[in-house]
């Protein structure tokens, strides 16, 4: 089953470990460029396929936090597609996604107050790298407004060195962003109190994806992968097909993700060796 998580205490000791703690492969870090405009041709190709197969939506409100140093621009497919299917897709409010800080959290948490009092629901957040992180954050604070997390290729670890961009964060961040200096952002690896997937690869090229792996008991926690580089993550058309299976789930019915007939080749298994 592609999003079985894998056993909490194995992971835990693989992520100790030389591989759990380098950053990702130099040789796929090397081709994301590459790899990440053949999966946005292939979204474009396939999406009116993606539009008239993929299940249909409730309404309820998502919003779509973009990854580290980019924009809502990064996400603008995505919503697209979800707008179509009858979500009431959003971008965040927050501009280019570089300075982790309390006004940033306030800014989030005011977002997310107002969807939800506006639009009645509980709101699905959907993070791409560090927005996952901040999304999972966020949804820790505010658990009440929260239907579900799915981040995408997220460093839910307290160890940066998974990233490679952890240098460039932590020169514009410092090595403790004001939020930890305040006790928050202190367990990355734990999940939200809501249904939360993590959708990762293992040819990621910015964050190991050893990083992205989220463990524990919980049912309501899953780990699907992909074949997907990182920075196409969000328009890889795989992914969509997960995303619009776990957002299409009636609230309060969470199952875990099992790709339909035809779909298994897309979300291979995977151990955490």
């Amino acid at each position: 089953m592609a999003s079985i998580a894998p056993d909490a205490g194995q992971l835990r000791a693989d992520s100790n470990s030389t591989s759990g703690s380098r950053g990702p492969s130099r040789i796929w870090t090397l081709a994301e460029g590459g790899r990440a405009m053949t999966e946005l041709g292939a979204f474009f190709l396939s999406r009116p396929l993606l539009a008239s197969n993929l299940p249909r939506g409730d309404g309820h409100p998502v919003i779509c936090l973009p990854g580290f140093m980019a924009t809502n621009n990064s996400t603008r497919p995505m919503r697209g597609l979800l707008g179509d299917l009858g979500y009431d897709a959003h971008g965040w409010e927050s501009g280019r996604n570089v300075r982790v800080d309390n006004a940033l959290v306030a800014r989030l948490q005011d977002q997310l107050a107002r969807t939800h009092e506006e639009s009645g629901r509980k709101v699905s957040l959907i993070g791409w790298s560090l927005g996952g992180v901040l999304a999972r954050e966020l949804a820790k604070l505010h658990p009440e407004k929260v239907r579900l997390v799915i981040s995408l290729g997220s460093p839910i670890t307290n160890d940066r060195g998974v990233s490679n961009a952890r240098r460039l964060f932590e020169w514009l961040n410092g090595k403790e962003p004001e939020p930890m200096r305040d006790g928050r952002f202190q367990a990355l690896d734990q999940a939200p109190p809501v249904p939360t997937t993590s959708i990762f690869t293992k040819t990621d090229g910015v964050v190991h994806w050893h990083g992205s792996v989220q463990c524990g008991s919980r049912e309501d926690c899953e780990n699907i992968r992909v074949r997907a580089s990182h920075c196409g993550l969000g328009v890889n058309p795989s992914v969509m097909v997960a995303i619009a299976d776990r957002l299409a789930q009636d609230e309060g019915a969470w199952k875990p993700f099992e790709p339909q007939q035809g779909q298994a080749w897309m979300f291979p298994r995977f151990s955490v060796n």
